[in-house]
């Protein structure tokens, strides 16, 4: 059997949300955007393995648990709750909107694409971990080798290999320019110079954050991960990889190949909405079919996703009921281990899909984007608030994180610092531009804040009423369970050299296993 995997990047953020940003700022702006946000999700990761390294724990609750507070971590758990039980909602609109490539909304109503949808994704959840990763193994290589394969295309098409061969190079990035003015047209609002062009590229944070979602999502394997002092660290090392060449070098490559001016883009005159910028660089390099083929698989993938959201919801939820943090007959399972009360609620929330019925589907697209983005705000924010507590641990107890530390986060405490002051300024601005104008656009602000005020009412309501407190330094509990992982790794490692020596034994410097951890195993 195939074992699930995540390949730590949102195919949906990246390949369908980006088109809305591109409309908003422009390539460059975008480009800084996604390559600030990603090097705060670089050091969430980095913090995060930090911790995970010294003992690998099942979820951020108990994280928040052992290094700061117990309230904290239980706020934590069930924002992150919040955040899958949302996520696959979102995932069946981006369907839905991807769908409208080909047909129409008013052709054929969404909420048939949807029920089509929903209906596939619960049969392969109830249907038990082996078949959903049997599937979710092949999705993610090609939802890889399809990443990889459109940033060598985008390259081609940019320097004049399609058909049309016109070398478009940074075109777009001068006309009609790499930092736009921000408008919004449903406030008839316009706002220029240099305000106006920050007030854009602050707009698309929040896209930018969306489009990273999902990336501490591998912590969730962390502890059942084999021999996770050095499973950890490569897993962190991947997260810099995949933030360089997934997104990085995708936004550069198709602000290169698509105008932020180009009708296409998505949302722009109520037509053609399904289409990912993606898709509209290969149609306008007039490379006939394609263009329907990375459609087809950025459906694939979107449902992949929301496949993986209703898997990590049920488990999201057996894990908080297993702790005590939610009633205990969300453990109970059927004979194929599924959590069937876990995926029940997650099937209840999938119904607000159907908003597409009455409303436009990059409309309804927009809201779970400005809901979902604030609950990984909030997770990334928790993360490295956990390390700065794991931190001061360490020192006030005598660790030396150079020497007793298998894996350390760099730039440290800087970063960490940093990354928390950006996080929690991009909660503060990410809808700031409901206030500008003459009119207050409150659905806007609505979904862009709404889980702020749940946070911490789920913070103080916990403390208040079990009197939990913050932990001191000292009162850190570094020691528990640390034997167990010393002991592991010093079993794995031994393992690992009589392998070594082996394979030298027979001659064999090479052997299937050296391929894949230099070569594939990098990529998958």
């Amino acid at each position: 059997m195939l074992t699930y995997t995540n390949n730590s990047f949102s195919s949906t953020g990246l390949l369908i949300g980006t088109g809305s940003a591109l409309k908003t700022a422009g390539p460059g702006a975008i480009l800084v955007a996604y390559g600030a946000i990603g090097f705060v999700v670089y050091i969430v990761m980095t913090a995060l393995g930090e911790i995970a390294c010294w003992v690998p724990l099942n979820g951020f609750a108990n994280y928040g648990k052992r290094y700061c507070d117990e309230a904290l971590g239980f706020a934590c758990g069930y924002t992150y709750l919040i955040k899958y039980l949302i996520l696959p909602a979102n995932q069946l609109t981006a369907g839905a909107l991807t769908m409208q490539y080909w047909i129409d909304r008013d052709r054929v109503n969404p909420g048939v694409w949807i029920t089509v949808f929903l209906v596939v994704i619960m049969v392969i959840n109830f249907l038990g971990v082996r078949f959903f990763g049997e599937i979710e193994f092949w999705l993610s290589s090609l939802k890889v080798v399809t990443c990889l394969g459109l940033i060598i295309l985008l390259w081609v098409i940019a320097l004049g290999g399609g058909p049309t061969h016109d070398r478009i190079g940074f075109r777009f990035w001068n006309d009609p320019g790499a930092f736009l003015h921000y408008t919004d047209s449903s406030k008839d609002l316009y706002i220029g110079g240099s305000t106006g062009r920050f007030v854009s590229f602050v707009a698309v944070l929040v896209t930018a954050v969306f489009a990273y979602l999902g990336t501490e999502l591998v912590a969730i394997t962390f502890s059942e991960t084999r021999n996770p002092r050095r499973a950890i660290p490569k897993a962190v090392k991947l997260t810099l990889y995949r933030i360089l060449v997934f997104y990085v070098l995708s936004i550069l490559f198709v602000g290169m190949c698509v105008s932020a001016k180009d009708p296409l883009l998505l949302g722009a005159s109520g037509t053609n909405a399904g289409a990912s910028p993606f898709v509209i660089a290969i149609k306008n390099a007039k490379i006939d079919g394609l263009d329907h083929v990375i459609n087809a698989c950025i459906l694939l993938f979107v449902m992949s996703a929301a496949n993986s959201d209703v898997y990590v919801c049920s488990r999201a939820l057996y894990s908080l009921a297993a702790d005590g943090y939610a009633p205990k007959f969300f453990t109970k399972t059927n004979k194929l281990g599924v959590p069937y009360y876990g995926l029940v609620v997650s099937f209840l929330f999938c119904l607000l899909a159907y908003m597409n019925v009455s409303s436009g589907s990059a409309q309804v697209f927009e809201y779970f984007v400005n809901v979902v983005s604030l609950t990984g705000l909030i997770a990334w924010t928790c993360i490295l608030t956990f390390h700065i507590g794991f931190m001061r641990a360490l020192k006030a107890q005598g660790f030396d994180r150079n020497k007793d530390t298998v894996y350390r986060s760099p730039l440290q405490p800087y970063a960490t610092y940093v990354s928390l002051g950006v996080c929690v300024l991009v909660i503060l601005i990410k809808n700031f531009t409901v206030f500008l104008g003459d009119s207050f656009t409150y659905k806007n602000f609505i979904t862009g804040y709404i889980i702020l005020p749940v946070f911490f009412i789920c913070y103080f309501g916990y403390k208040f009423f079990y009197k939990t407190k913050w932990l001191s330094p000292t009162e850190v509990d570094l020691d528990t369970f640390r034997d167990v992982i010393d002991a592991e790794f010093e079993q794995y490692e031994a393992e690992d050299a009589e392998r070594k020596a082996v394979r030298e034994a027979e001659g064999k410097k090479y052997d299937k296993e050296w391929f894949y951890e230099k070569f594939l195993g990098w990529i998958f």
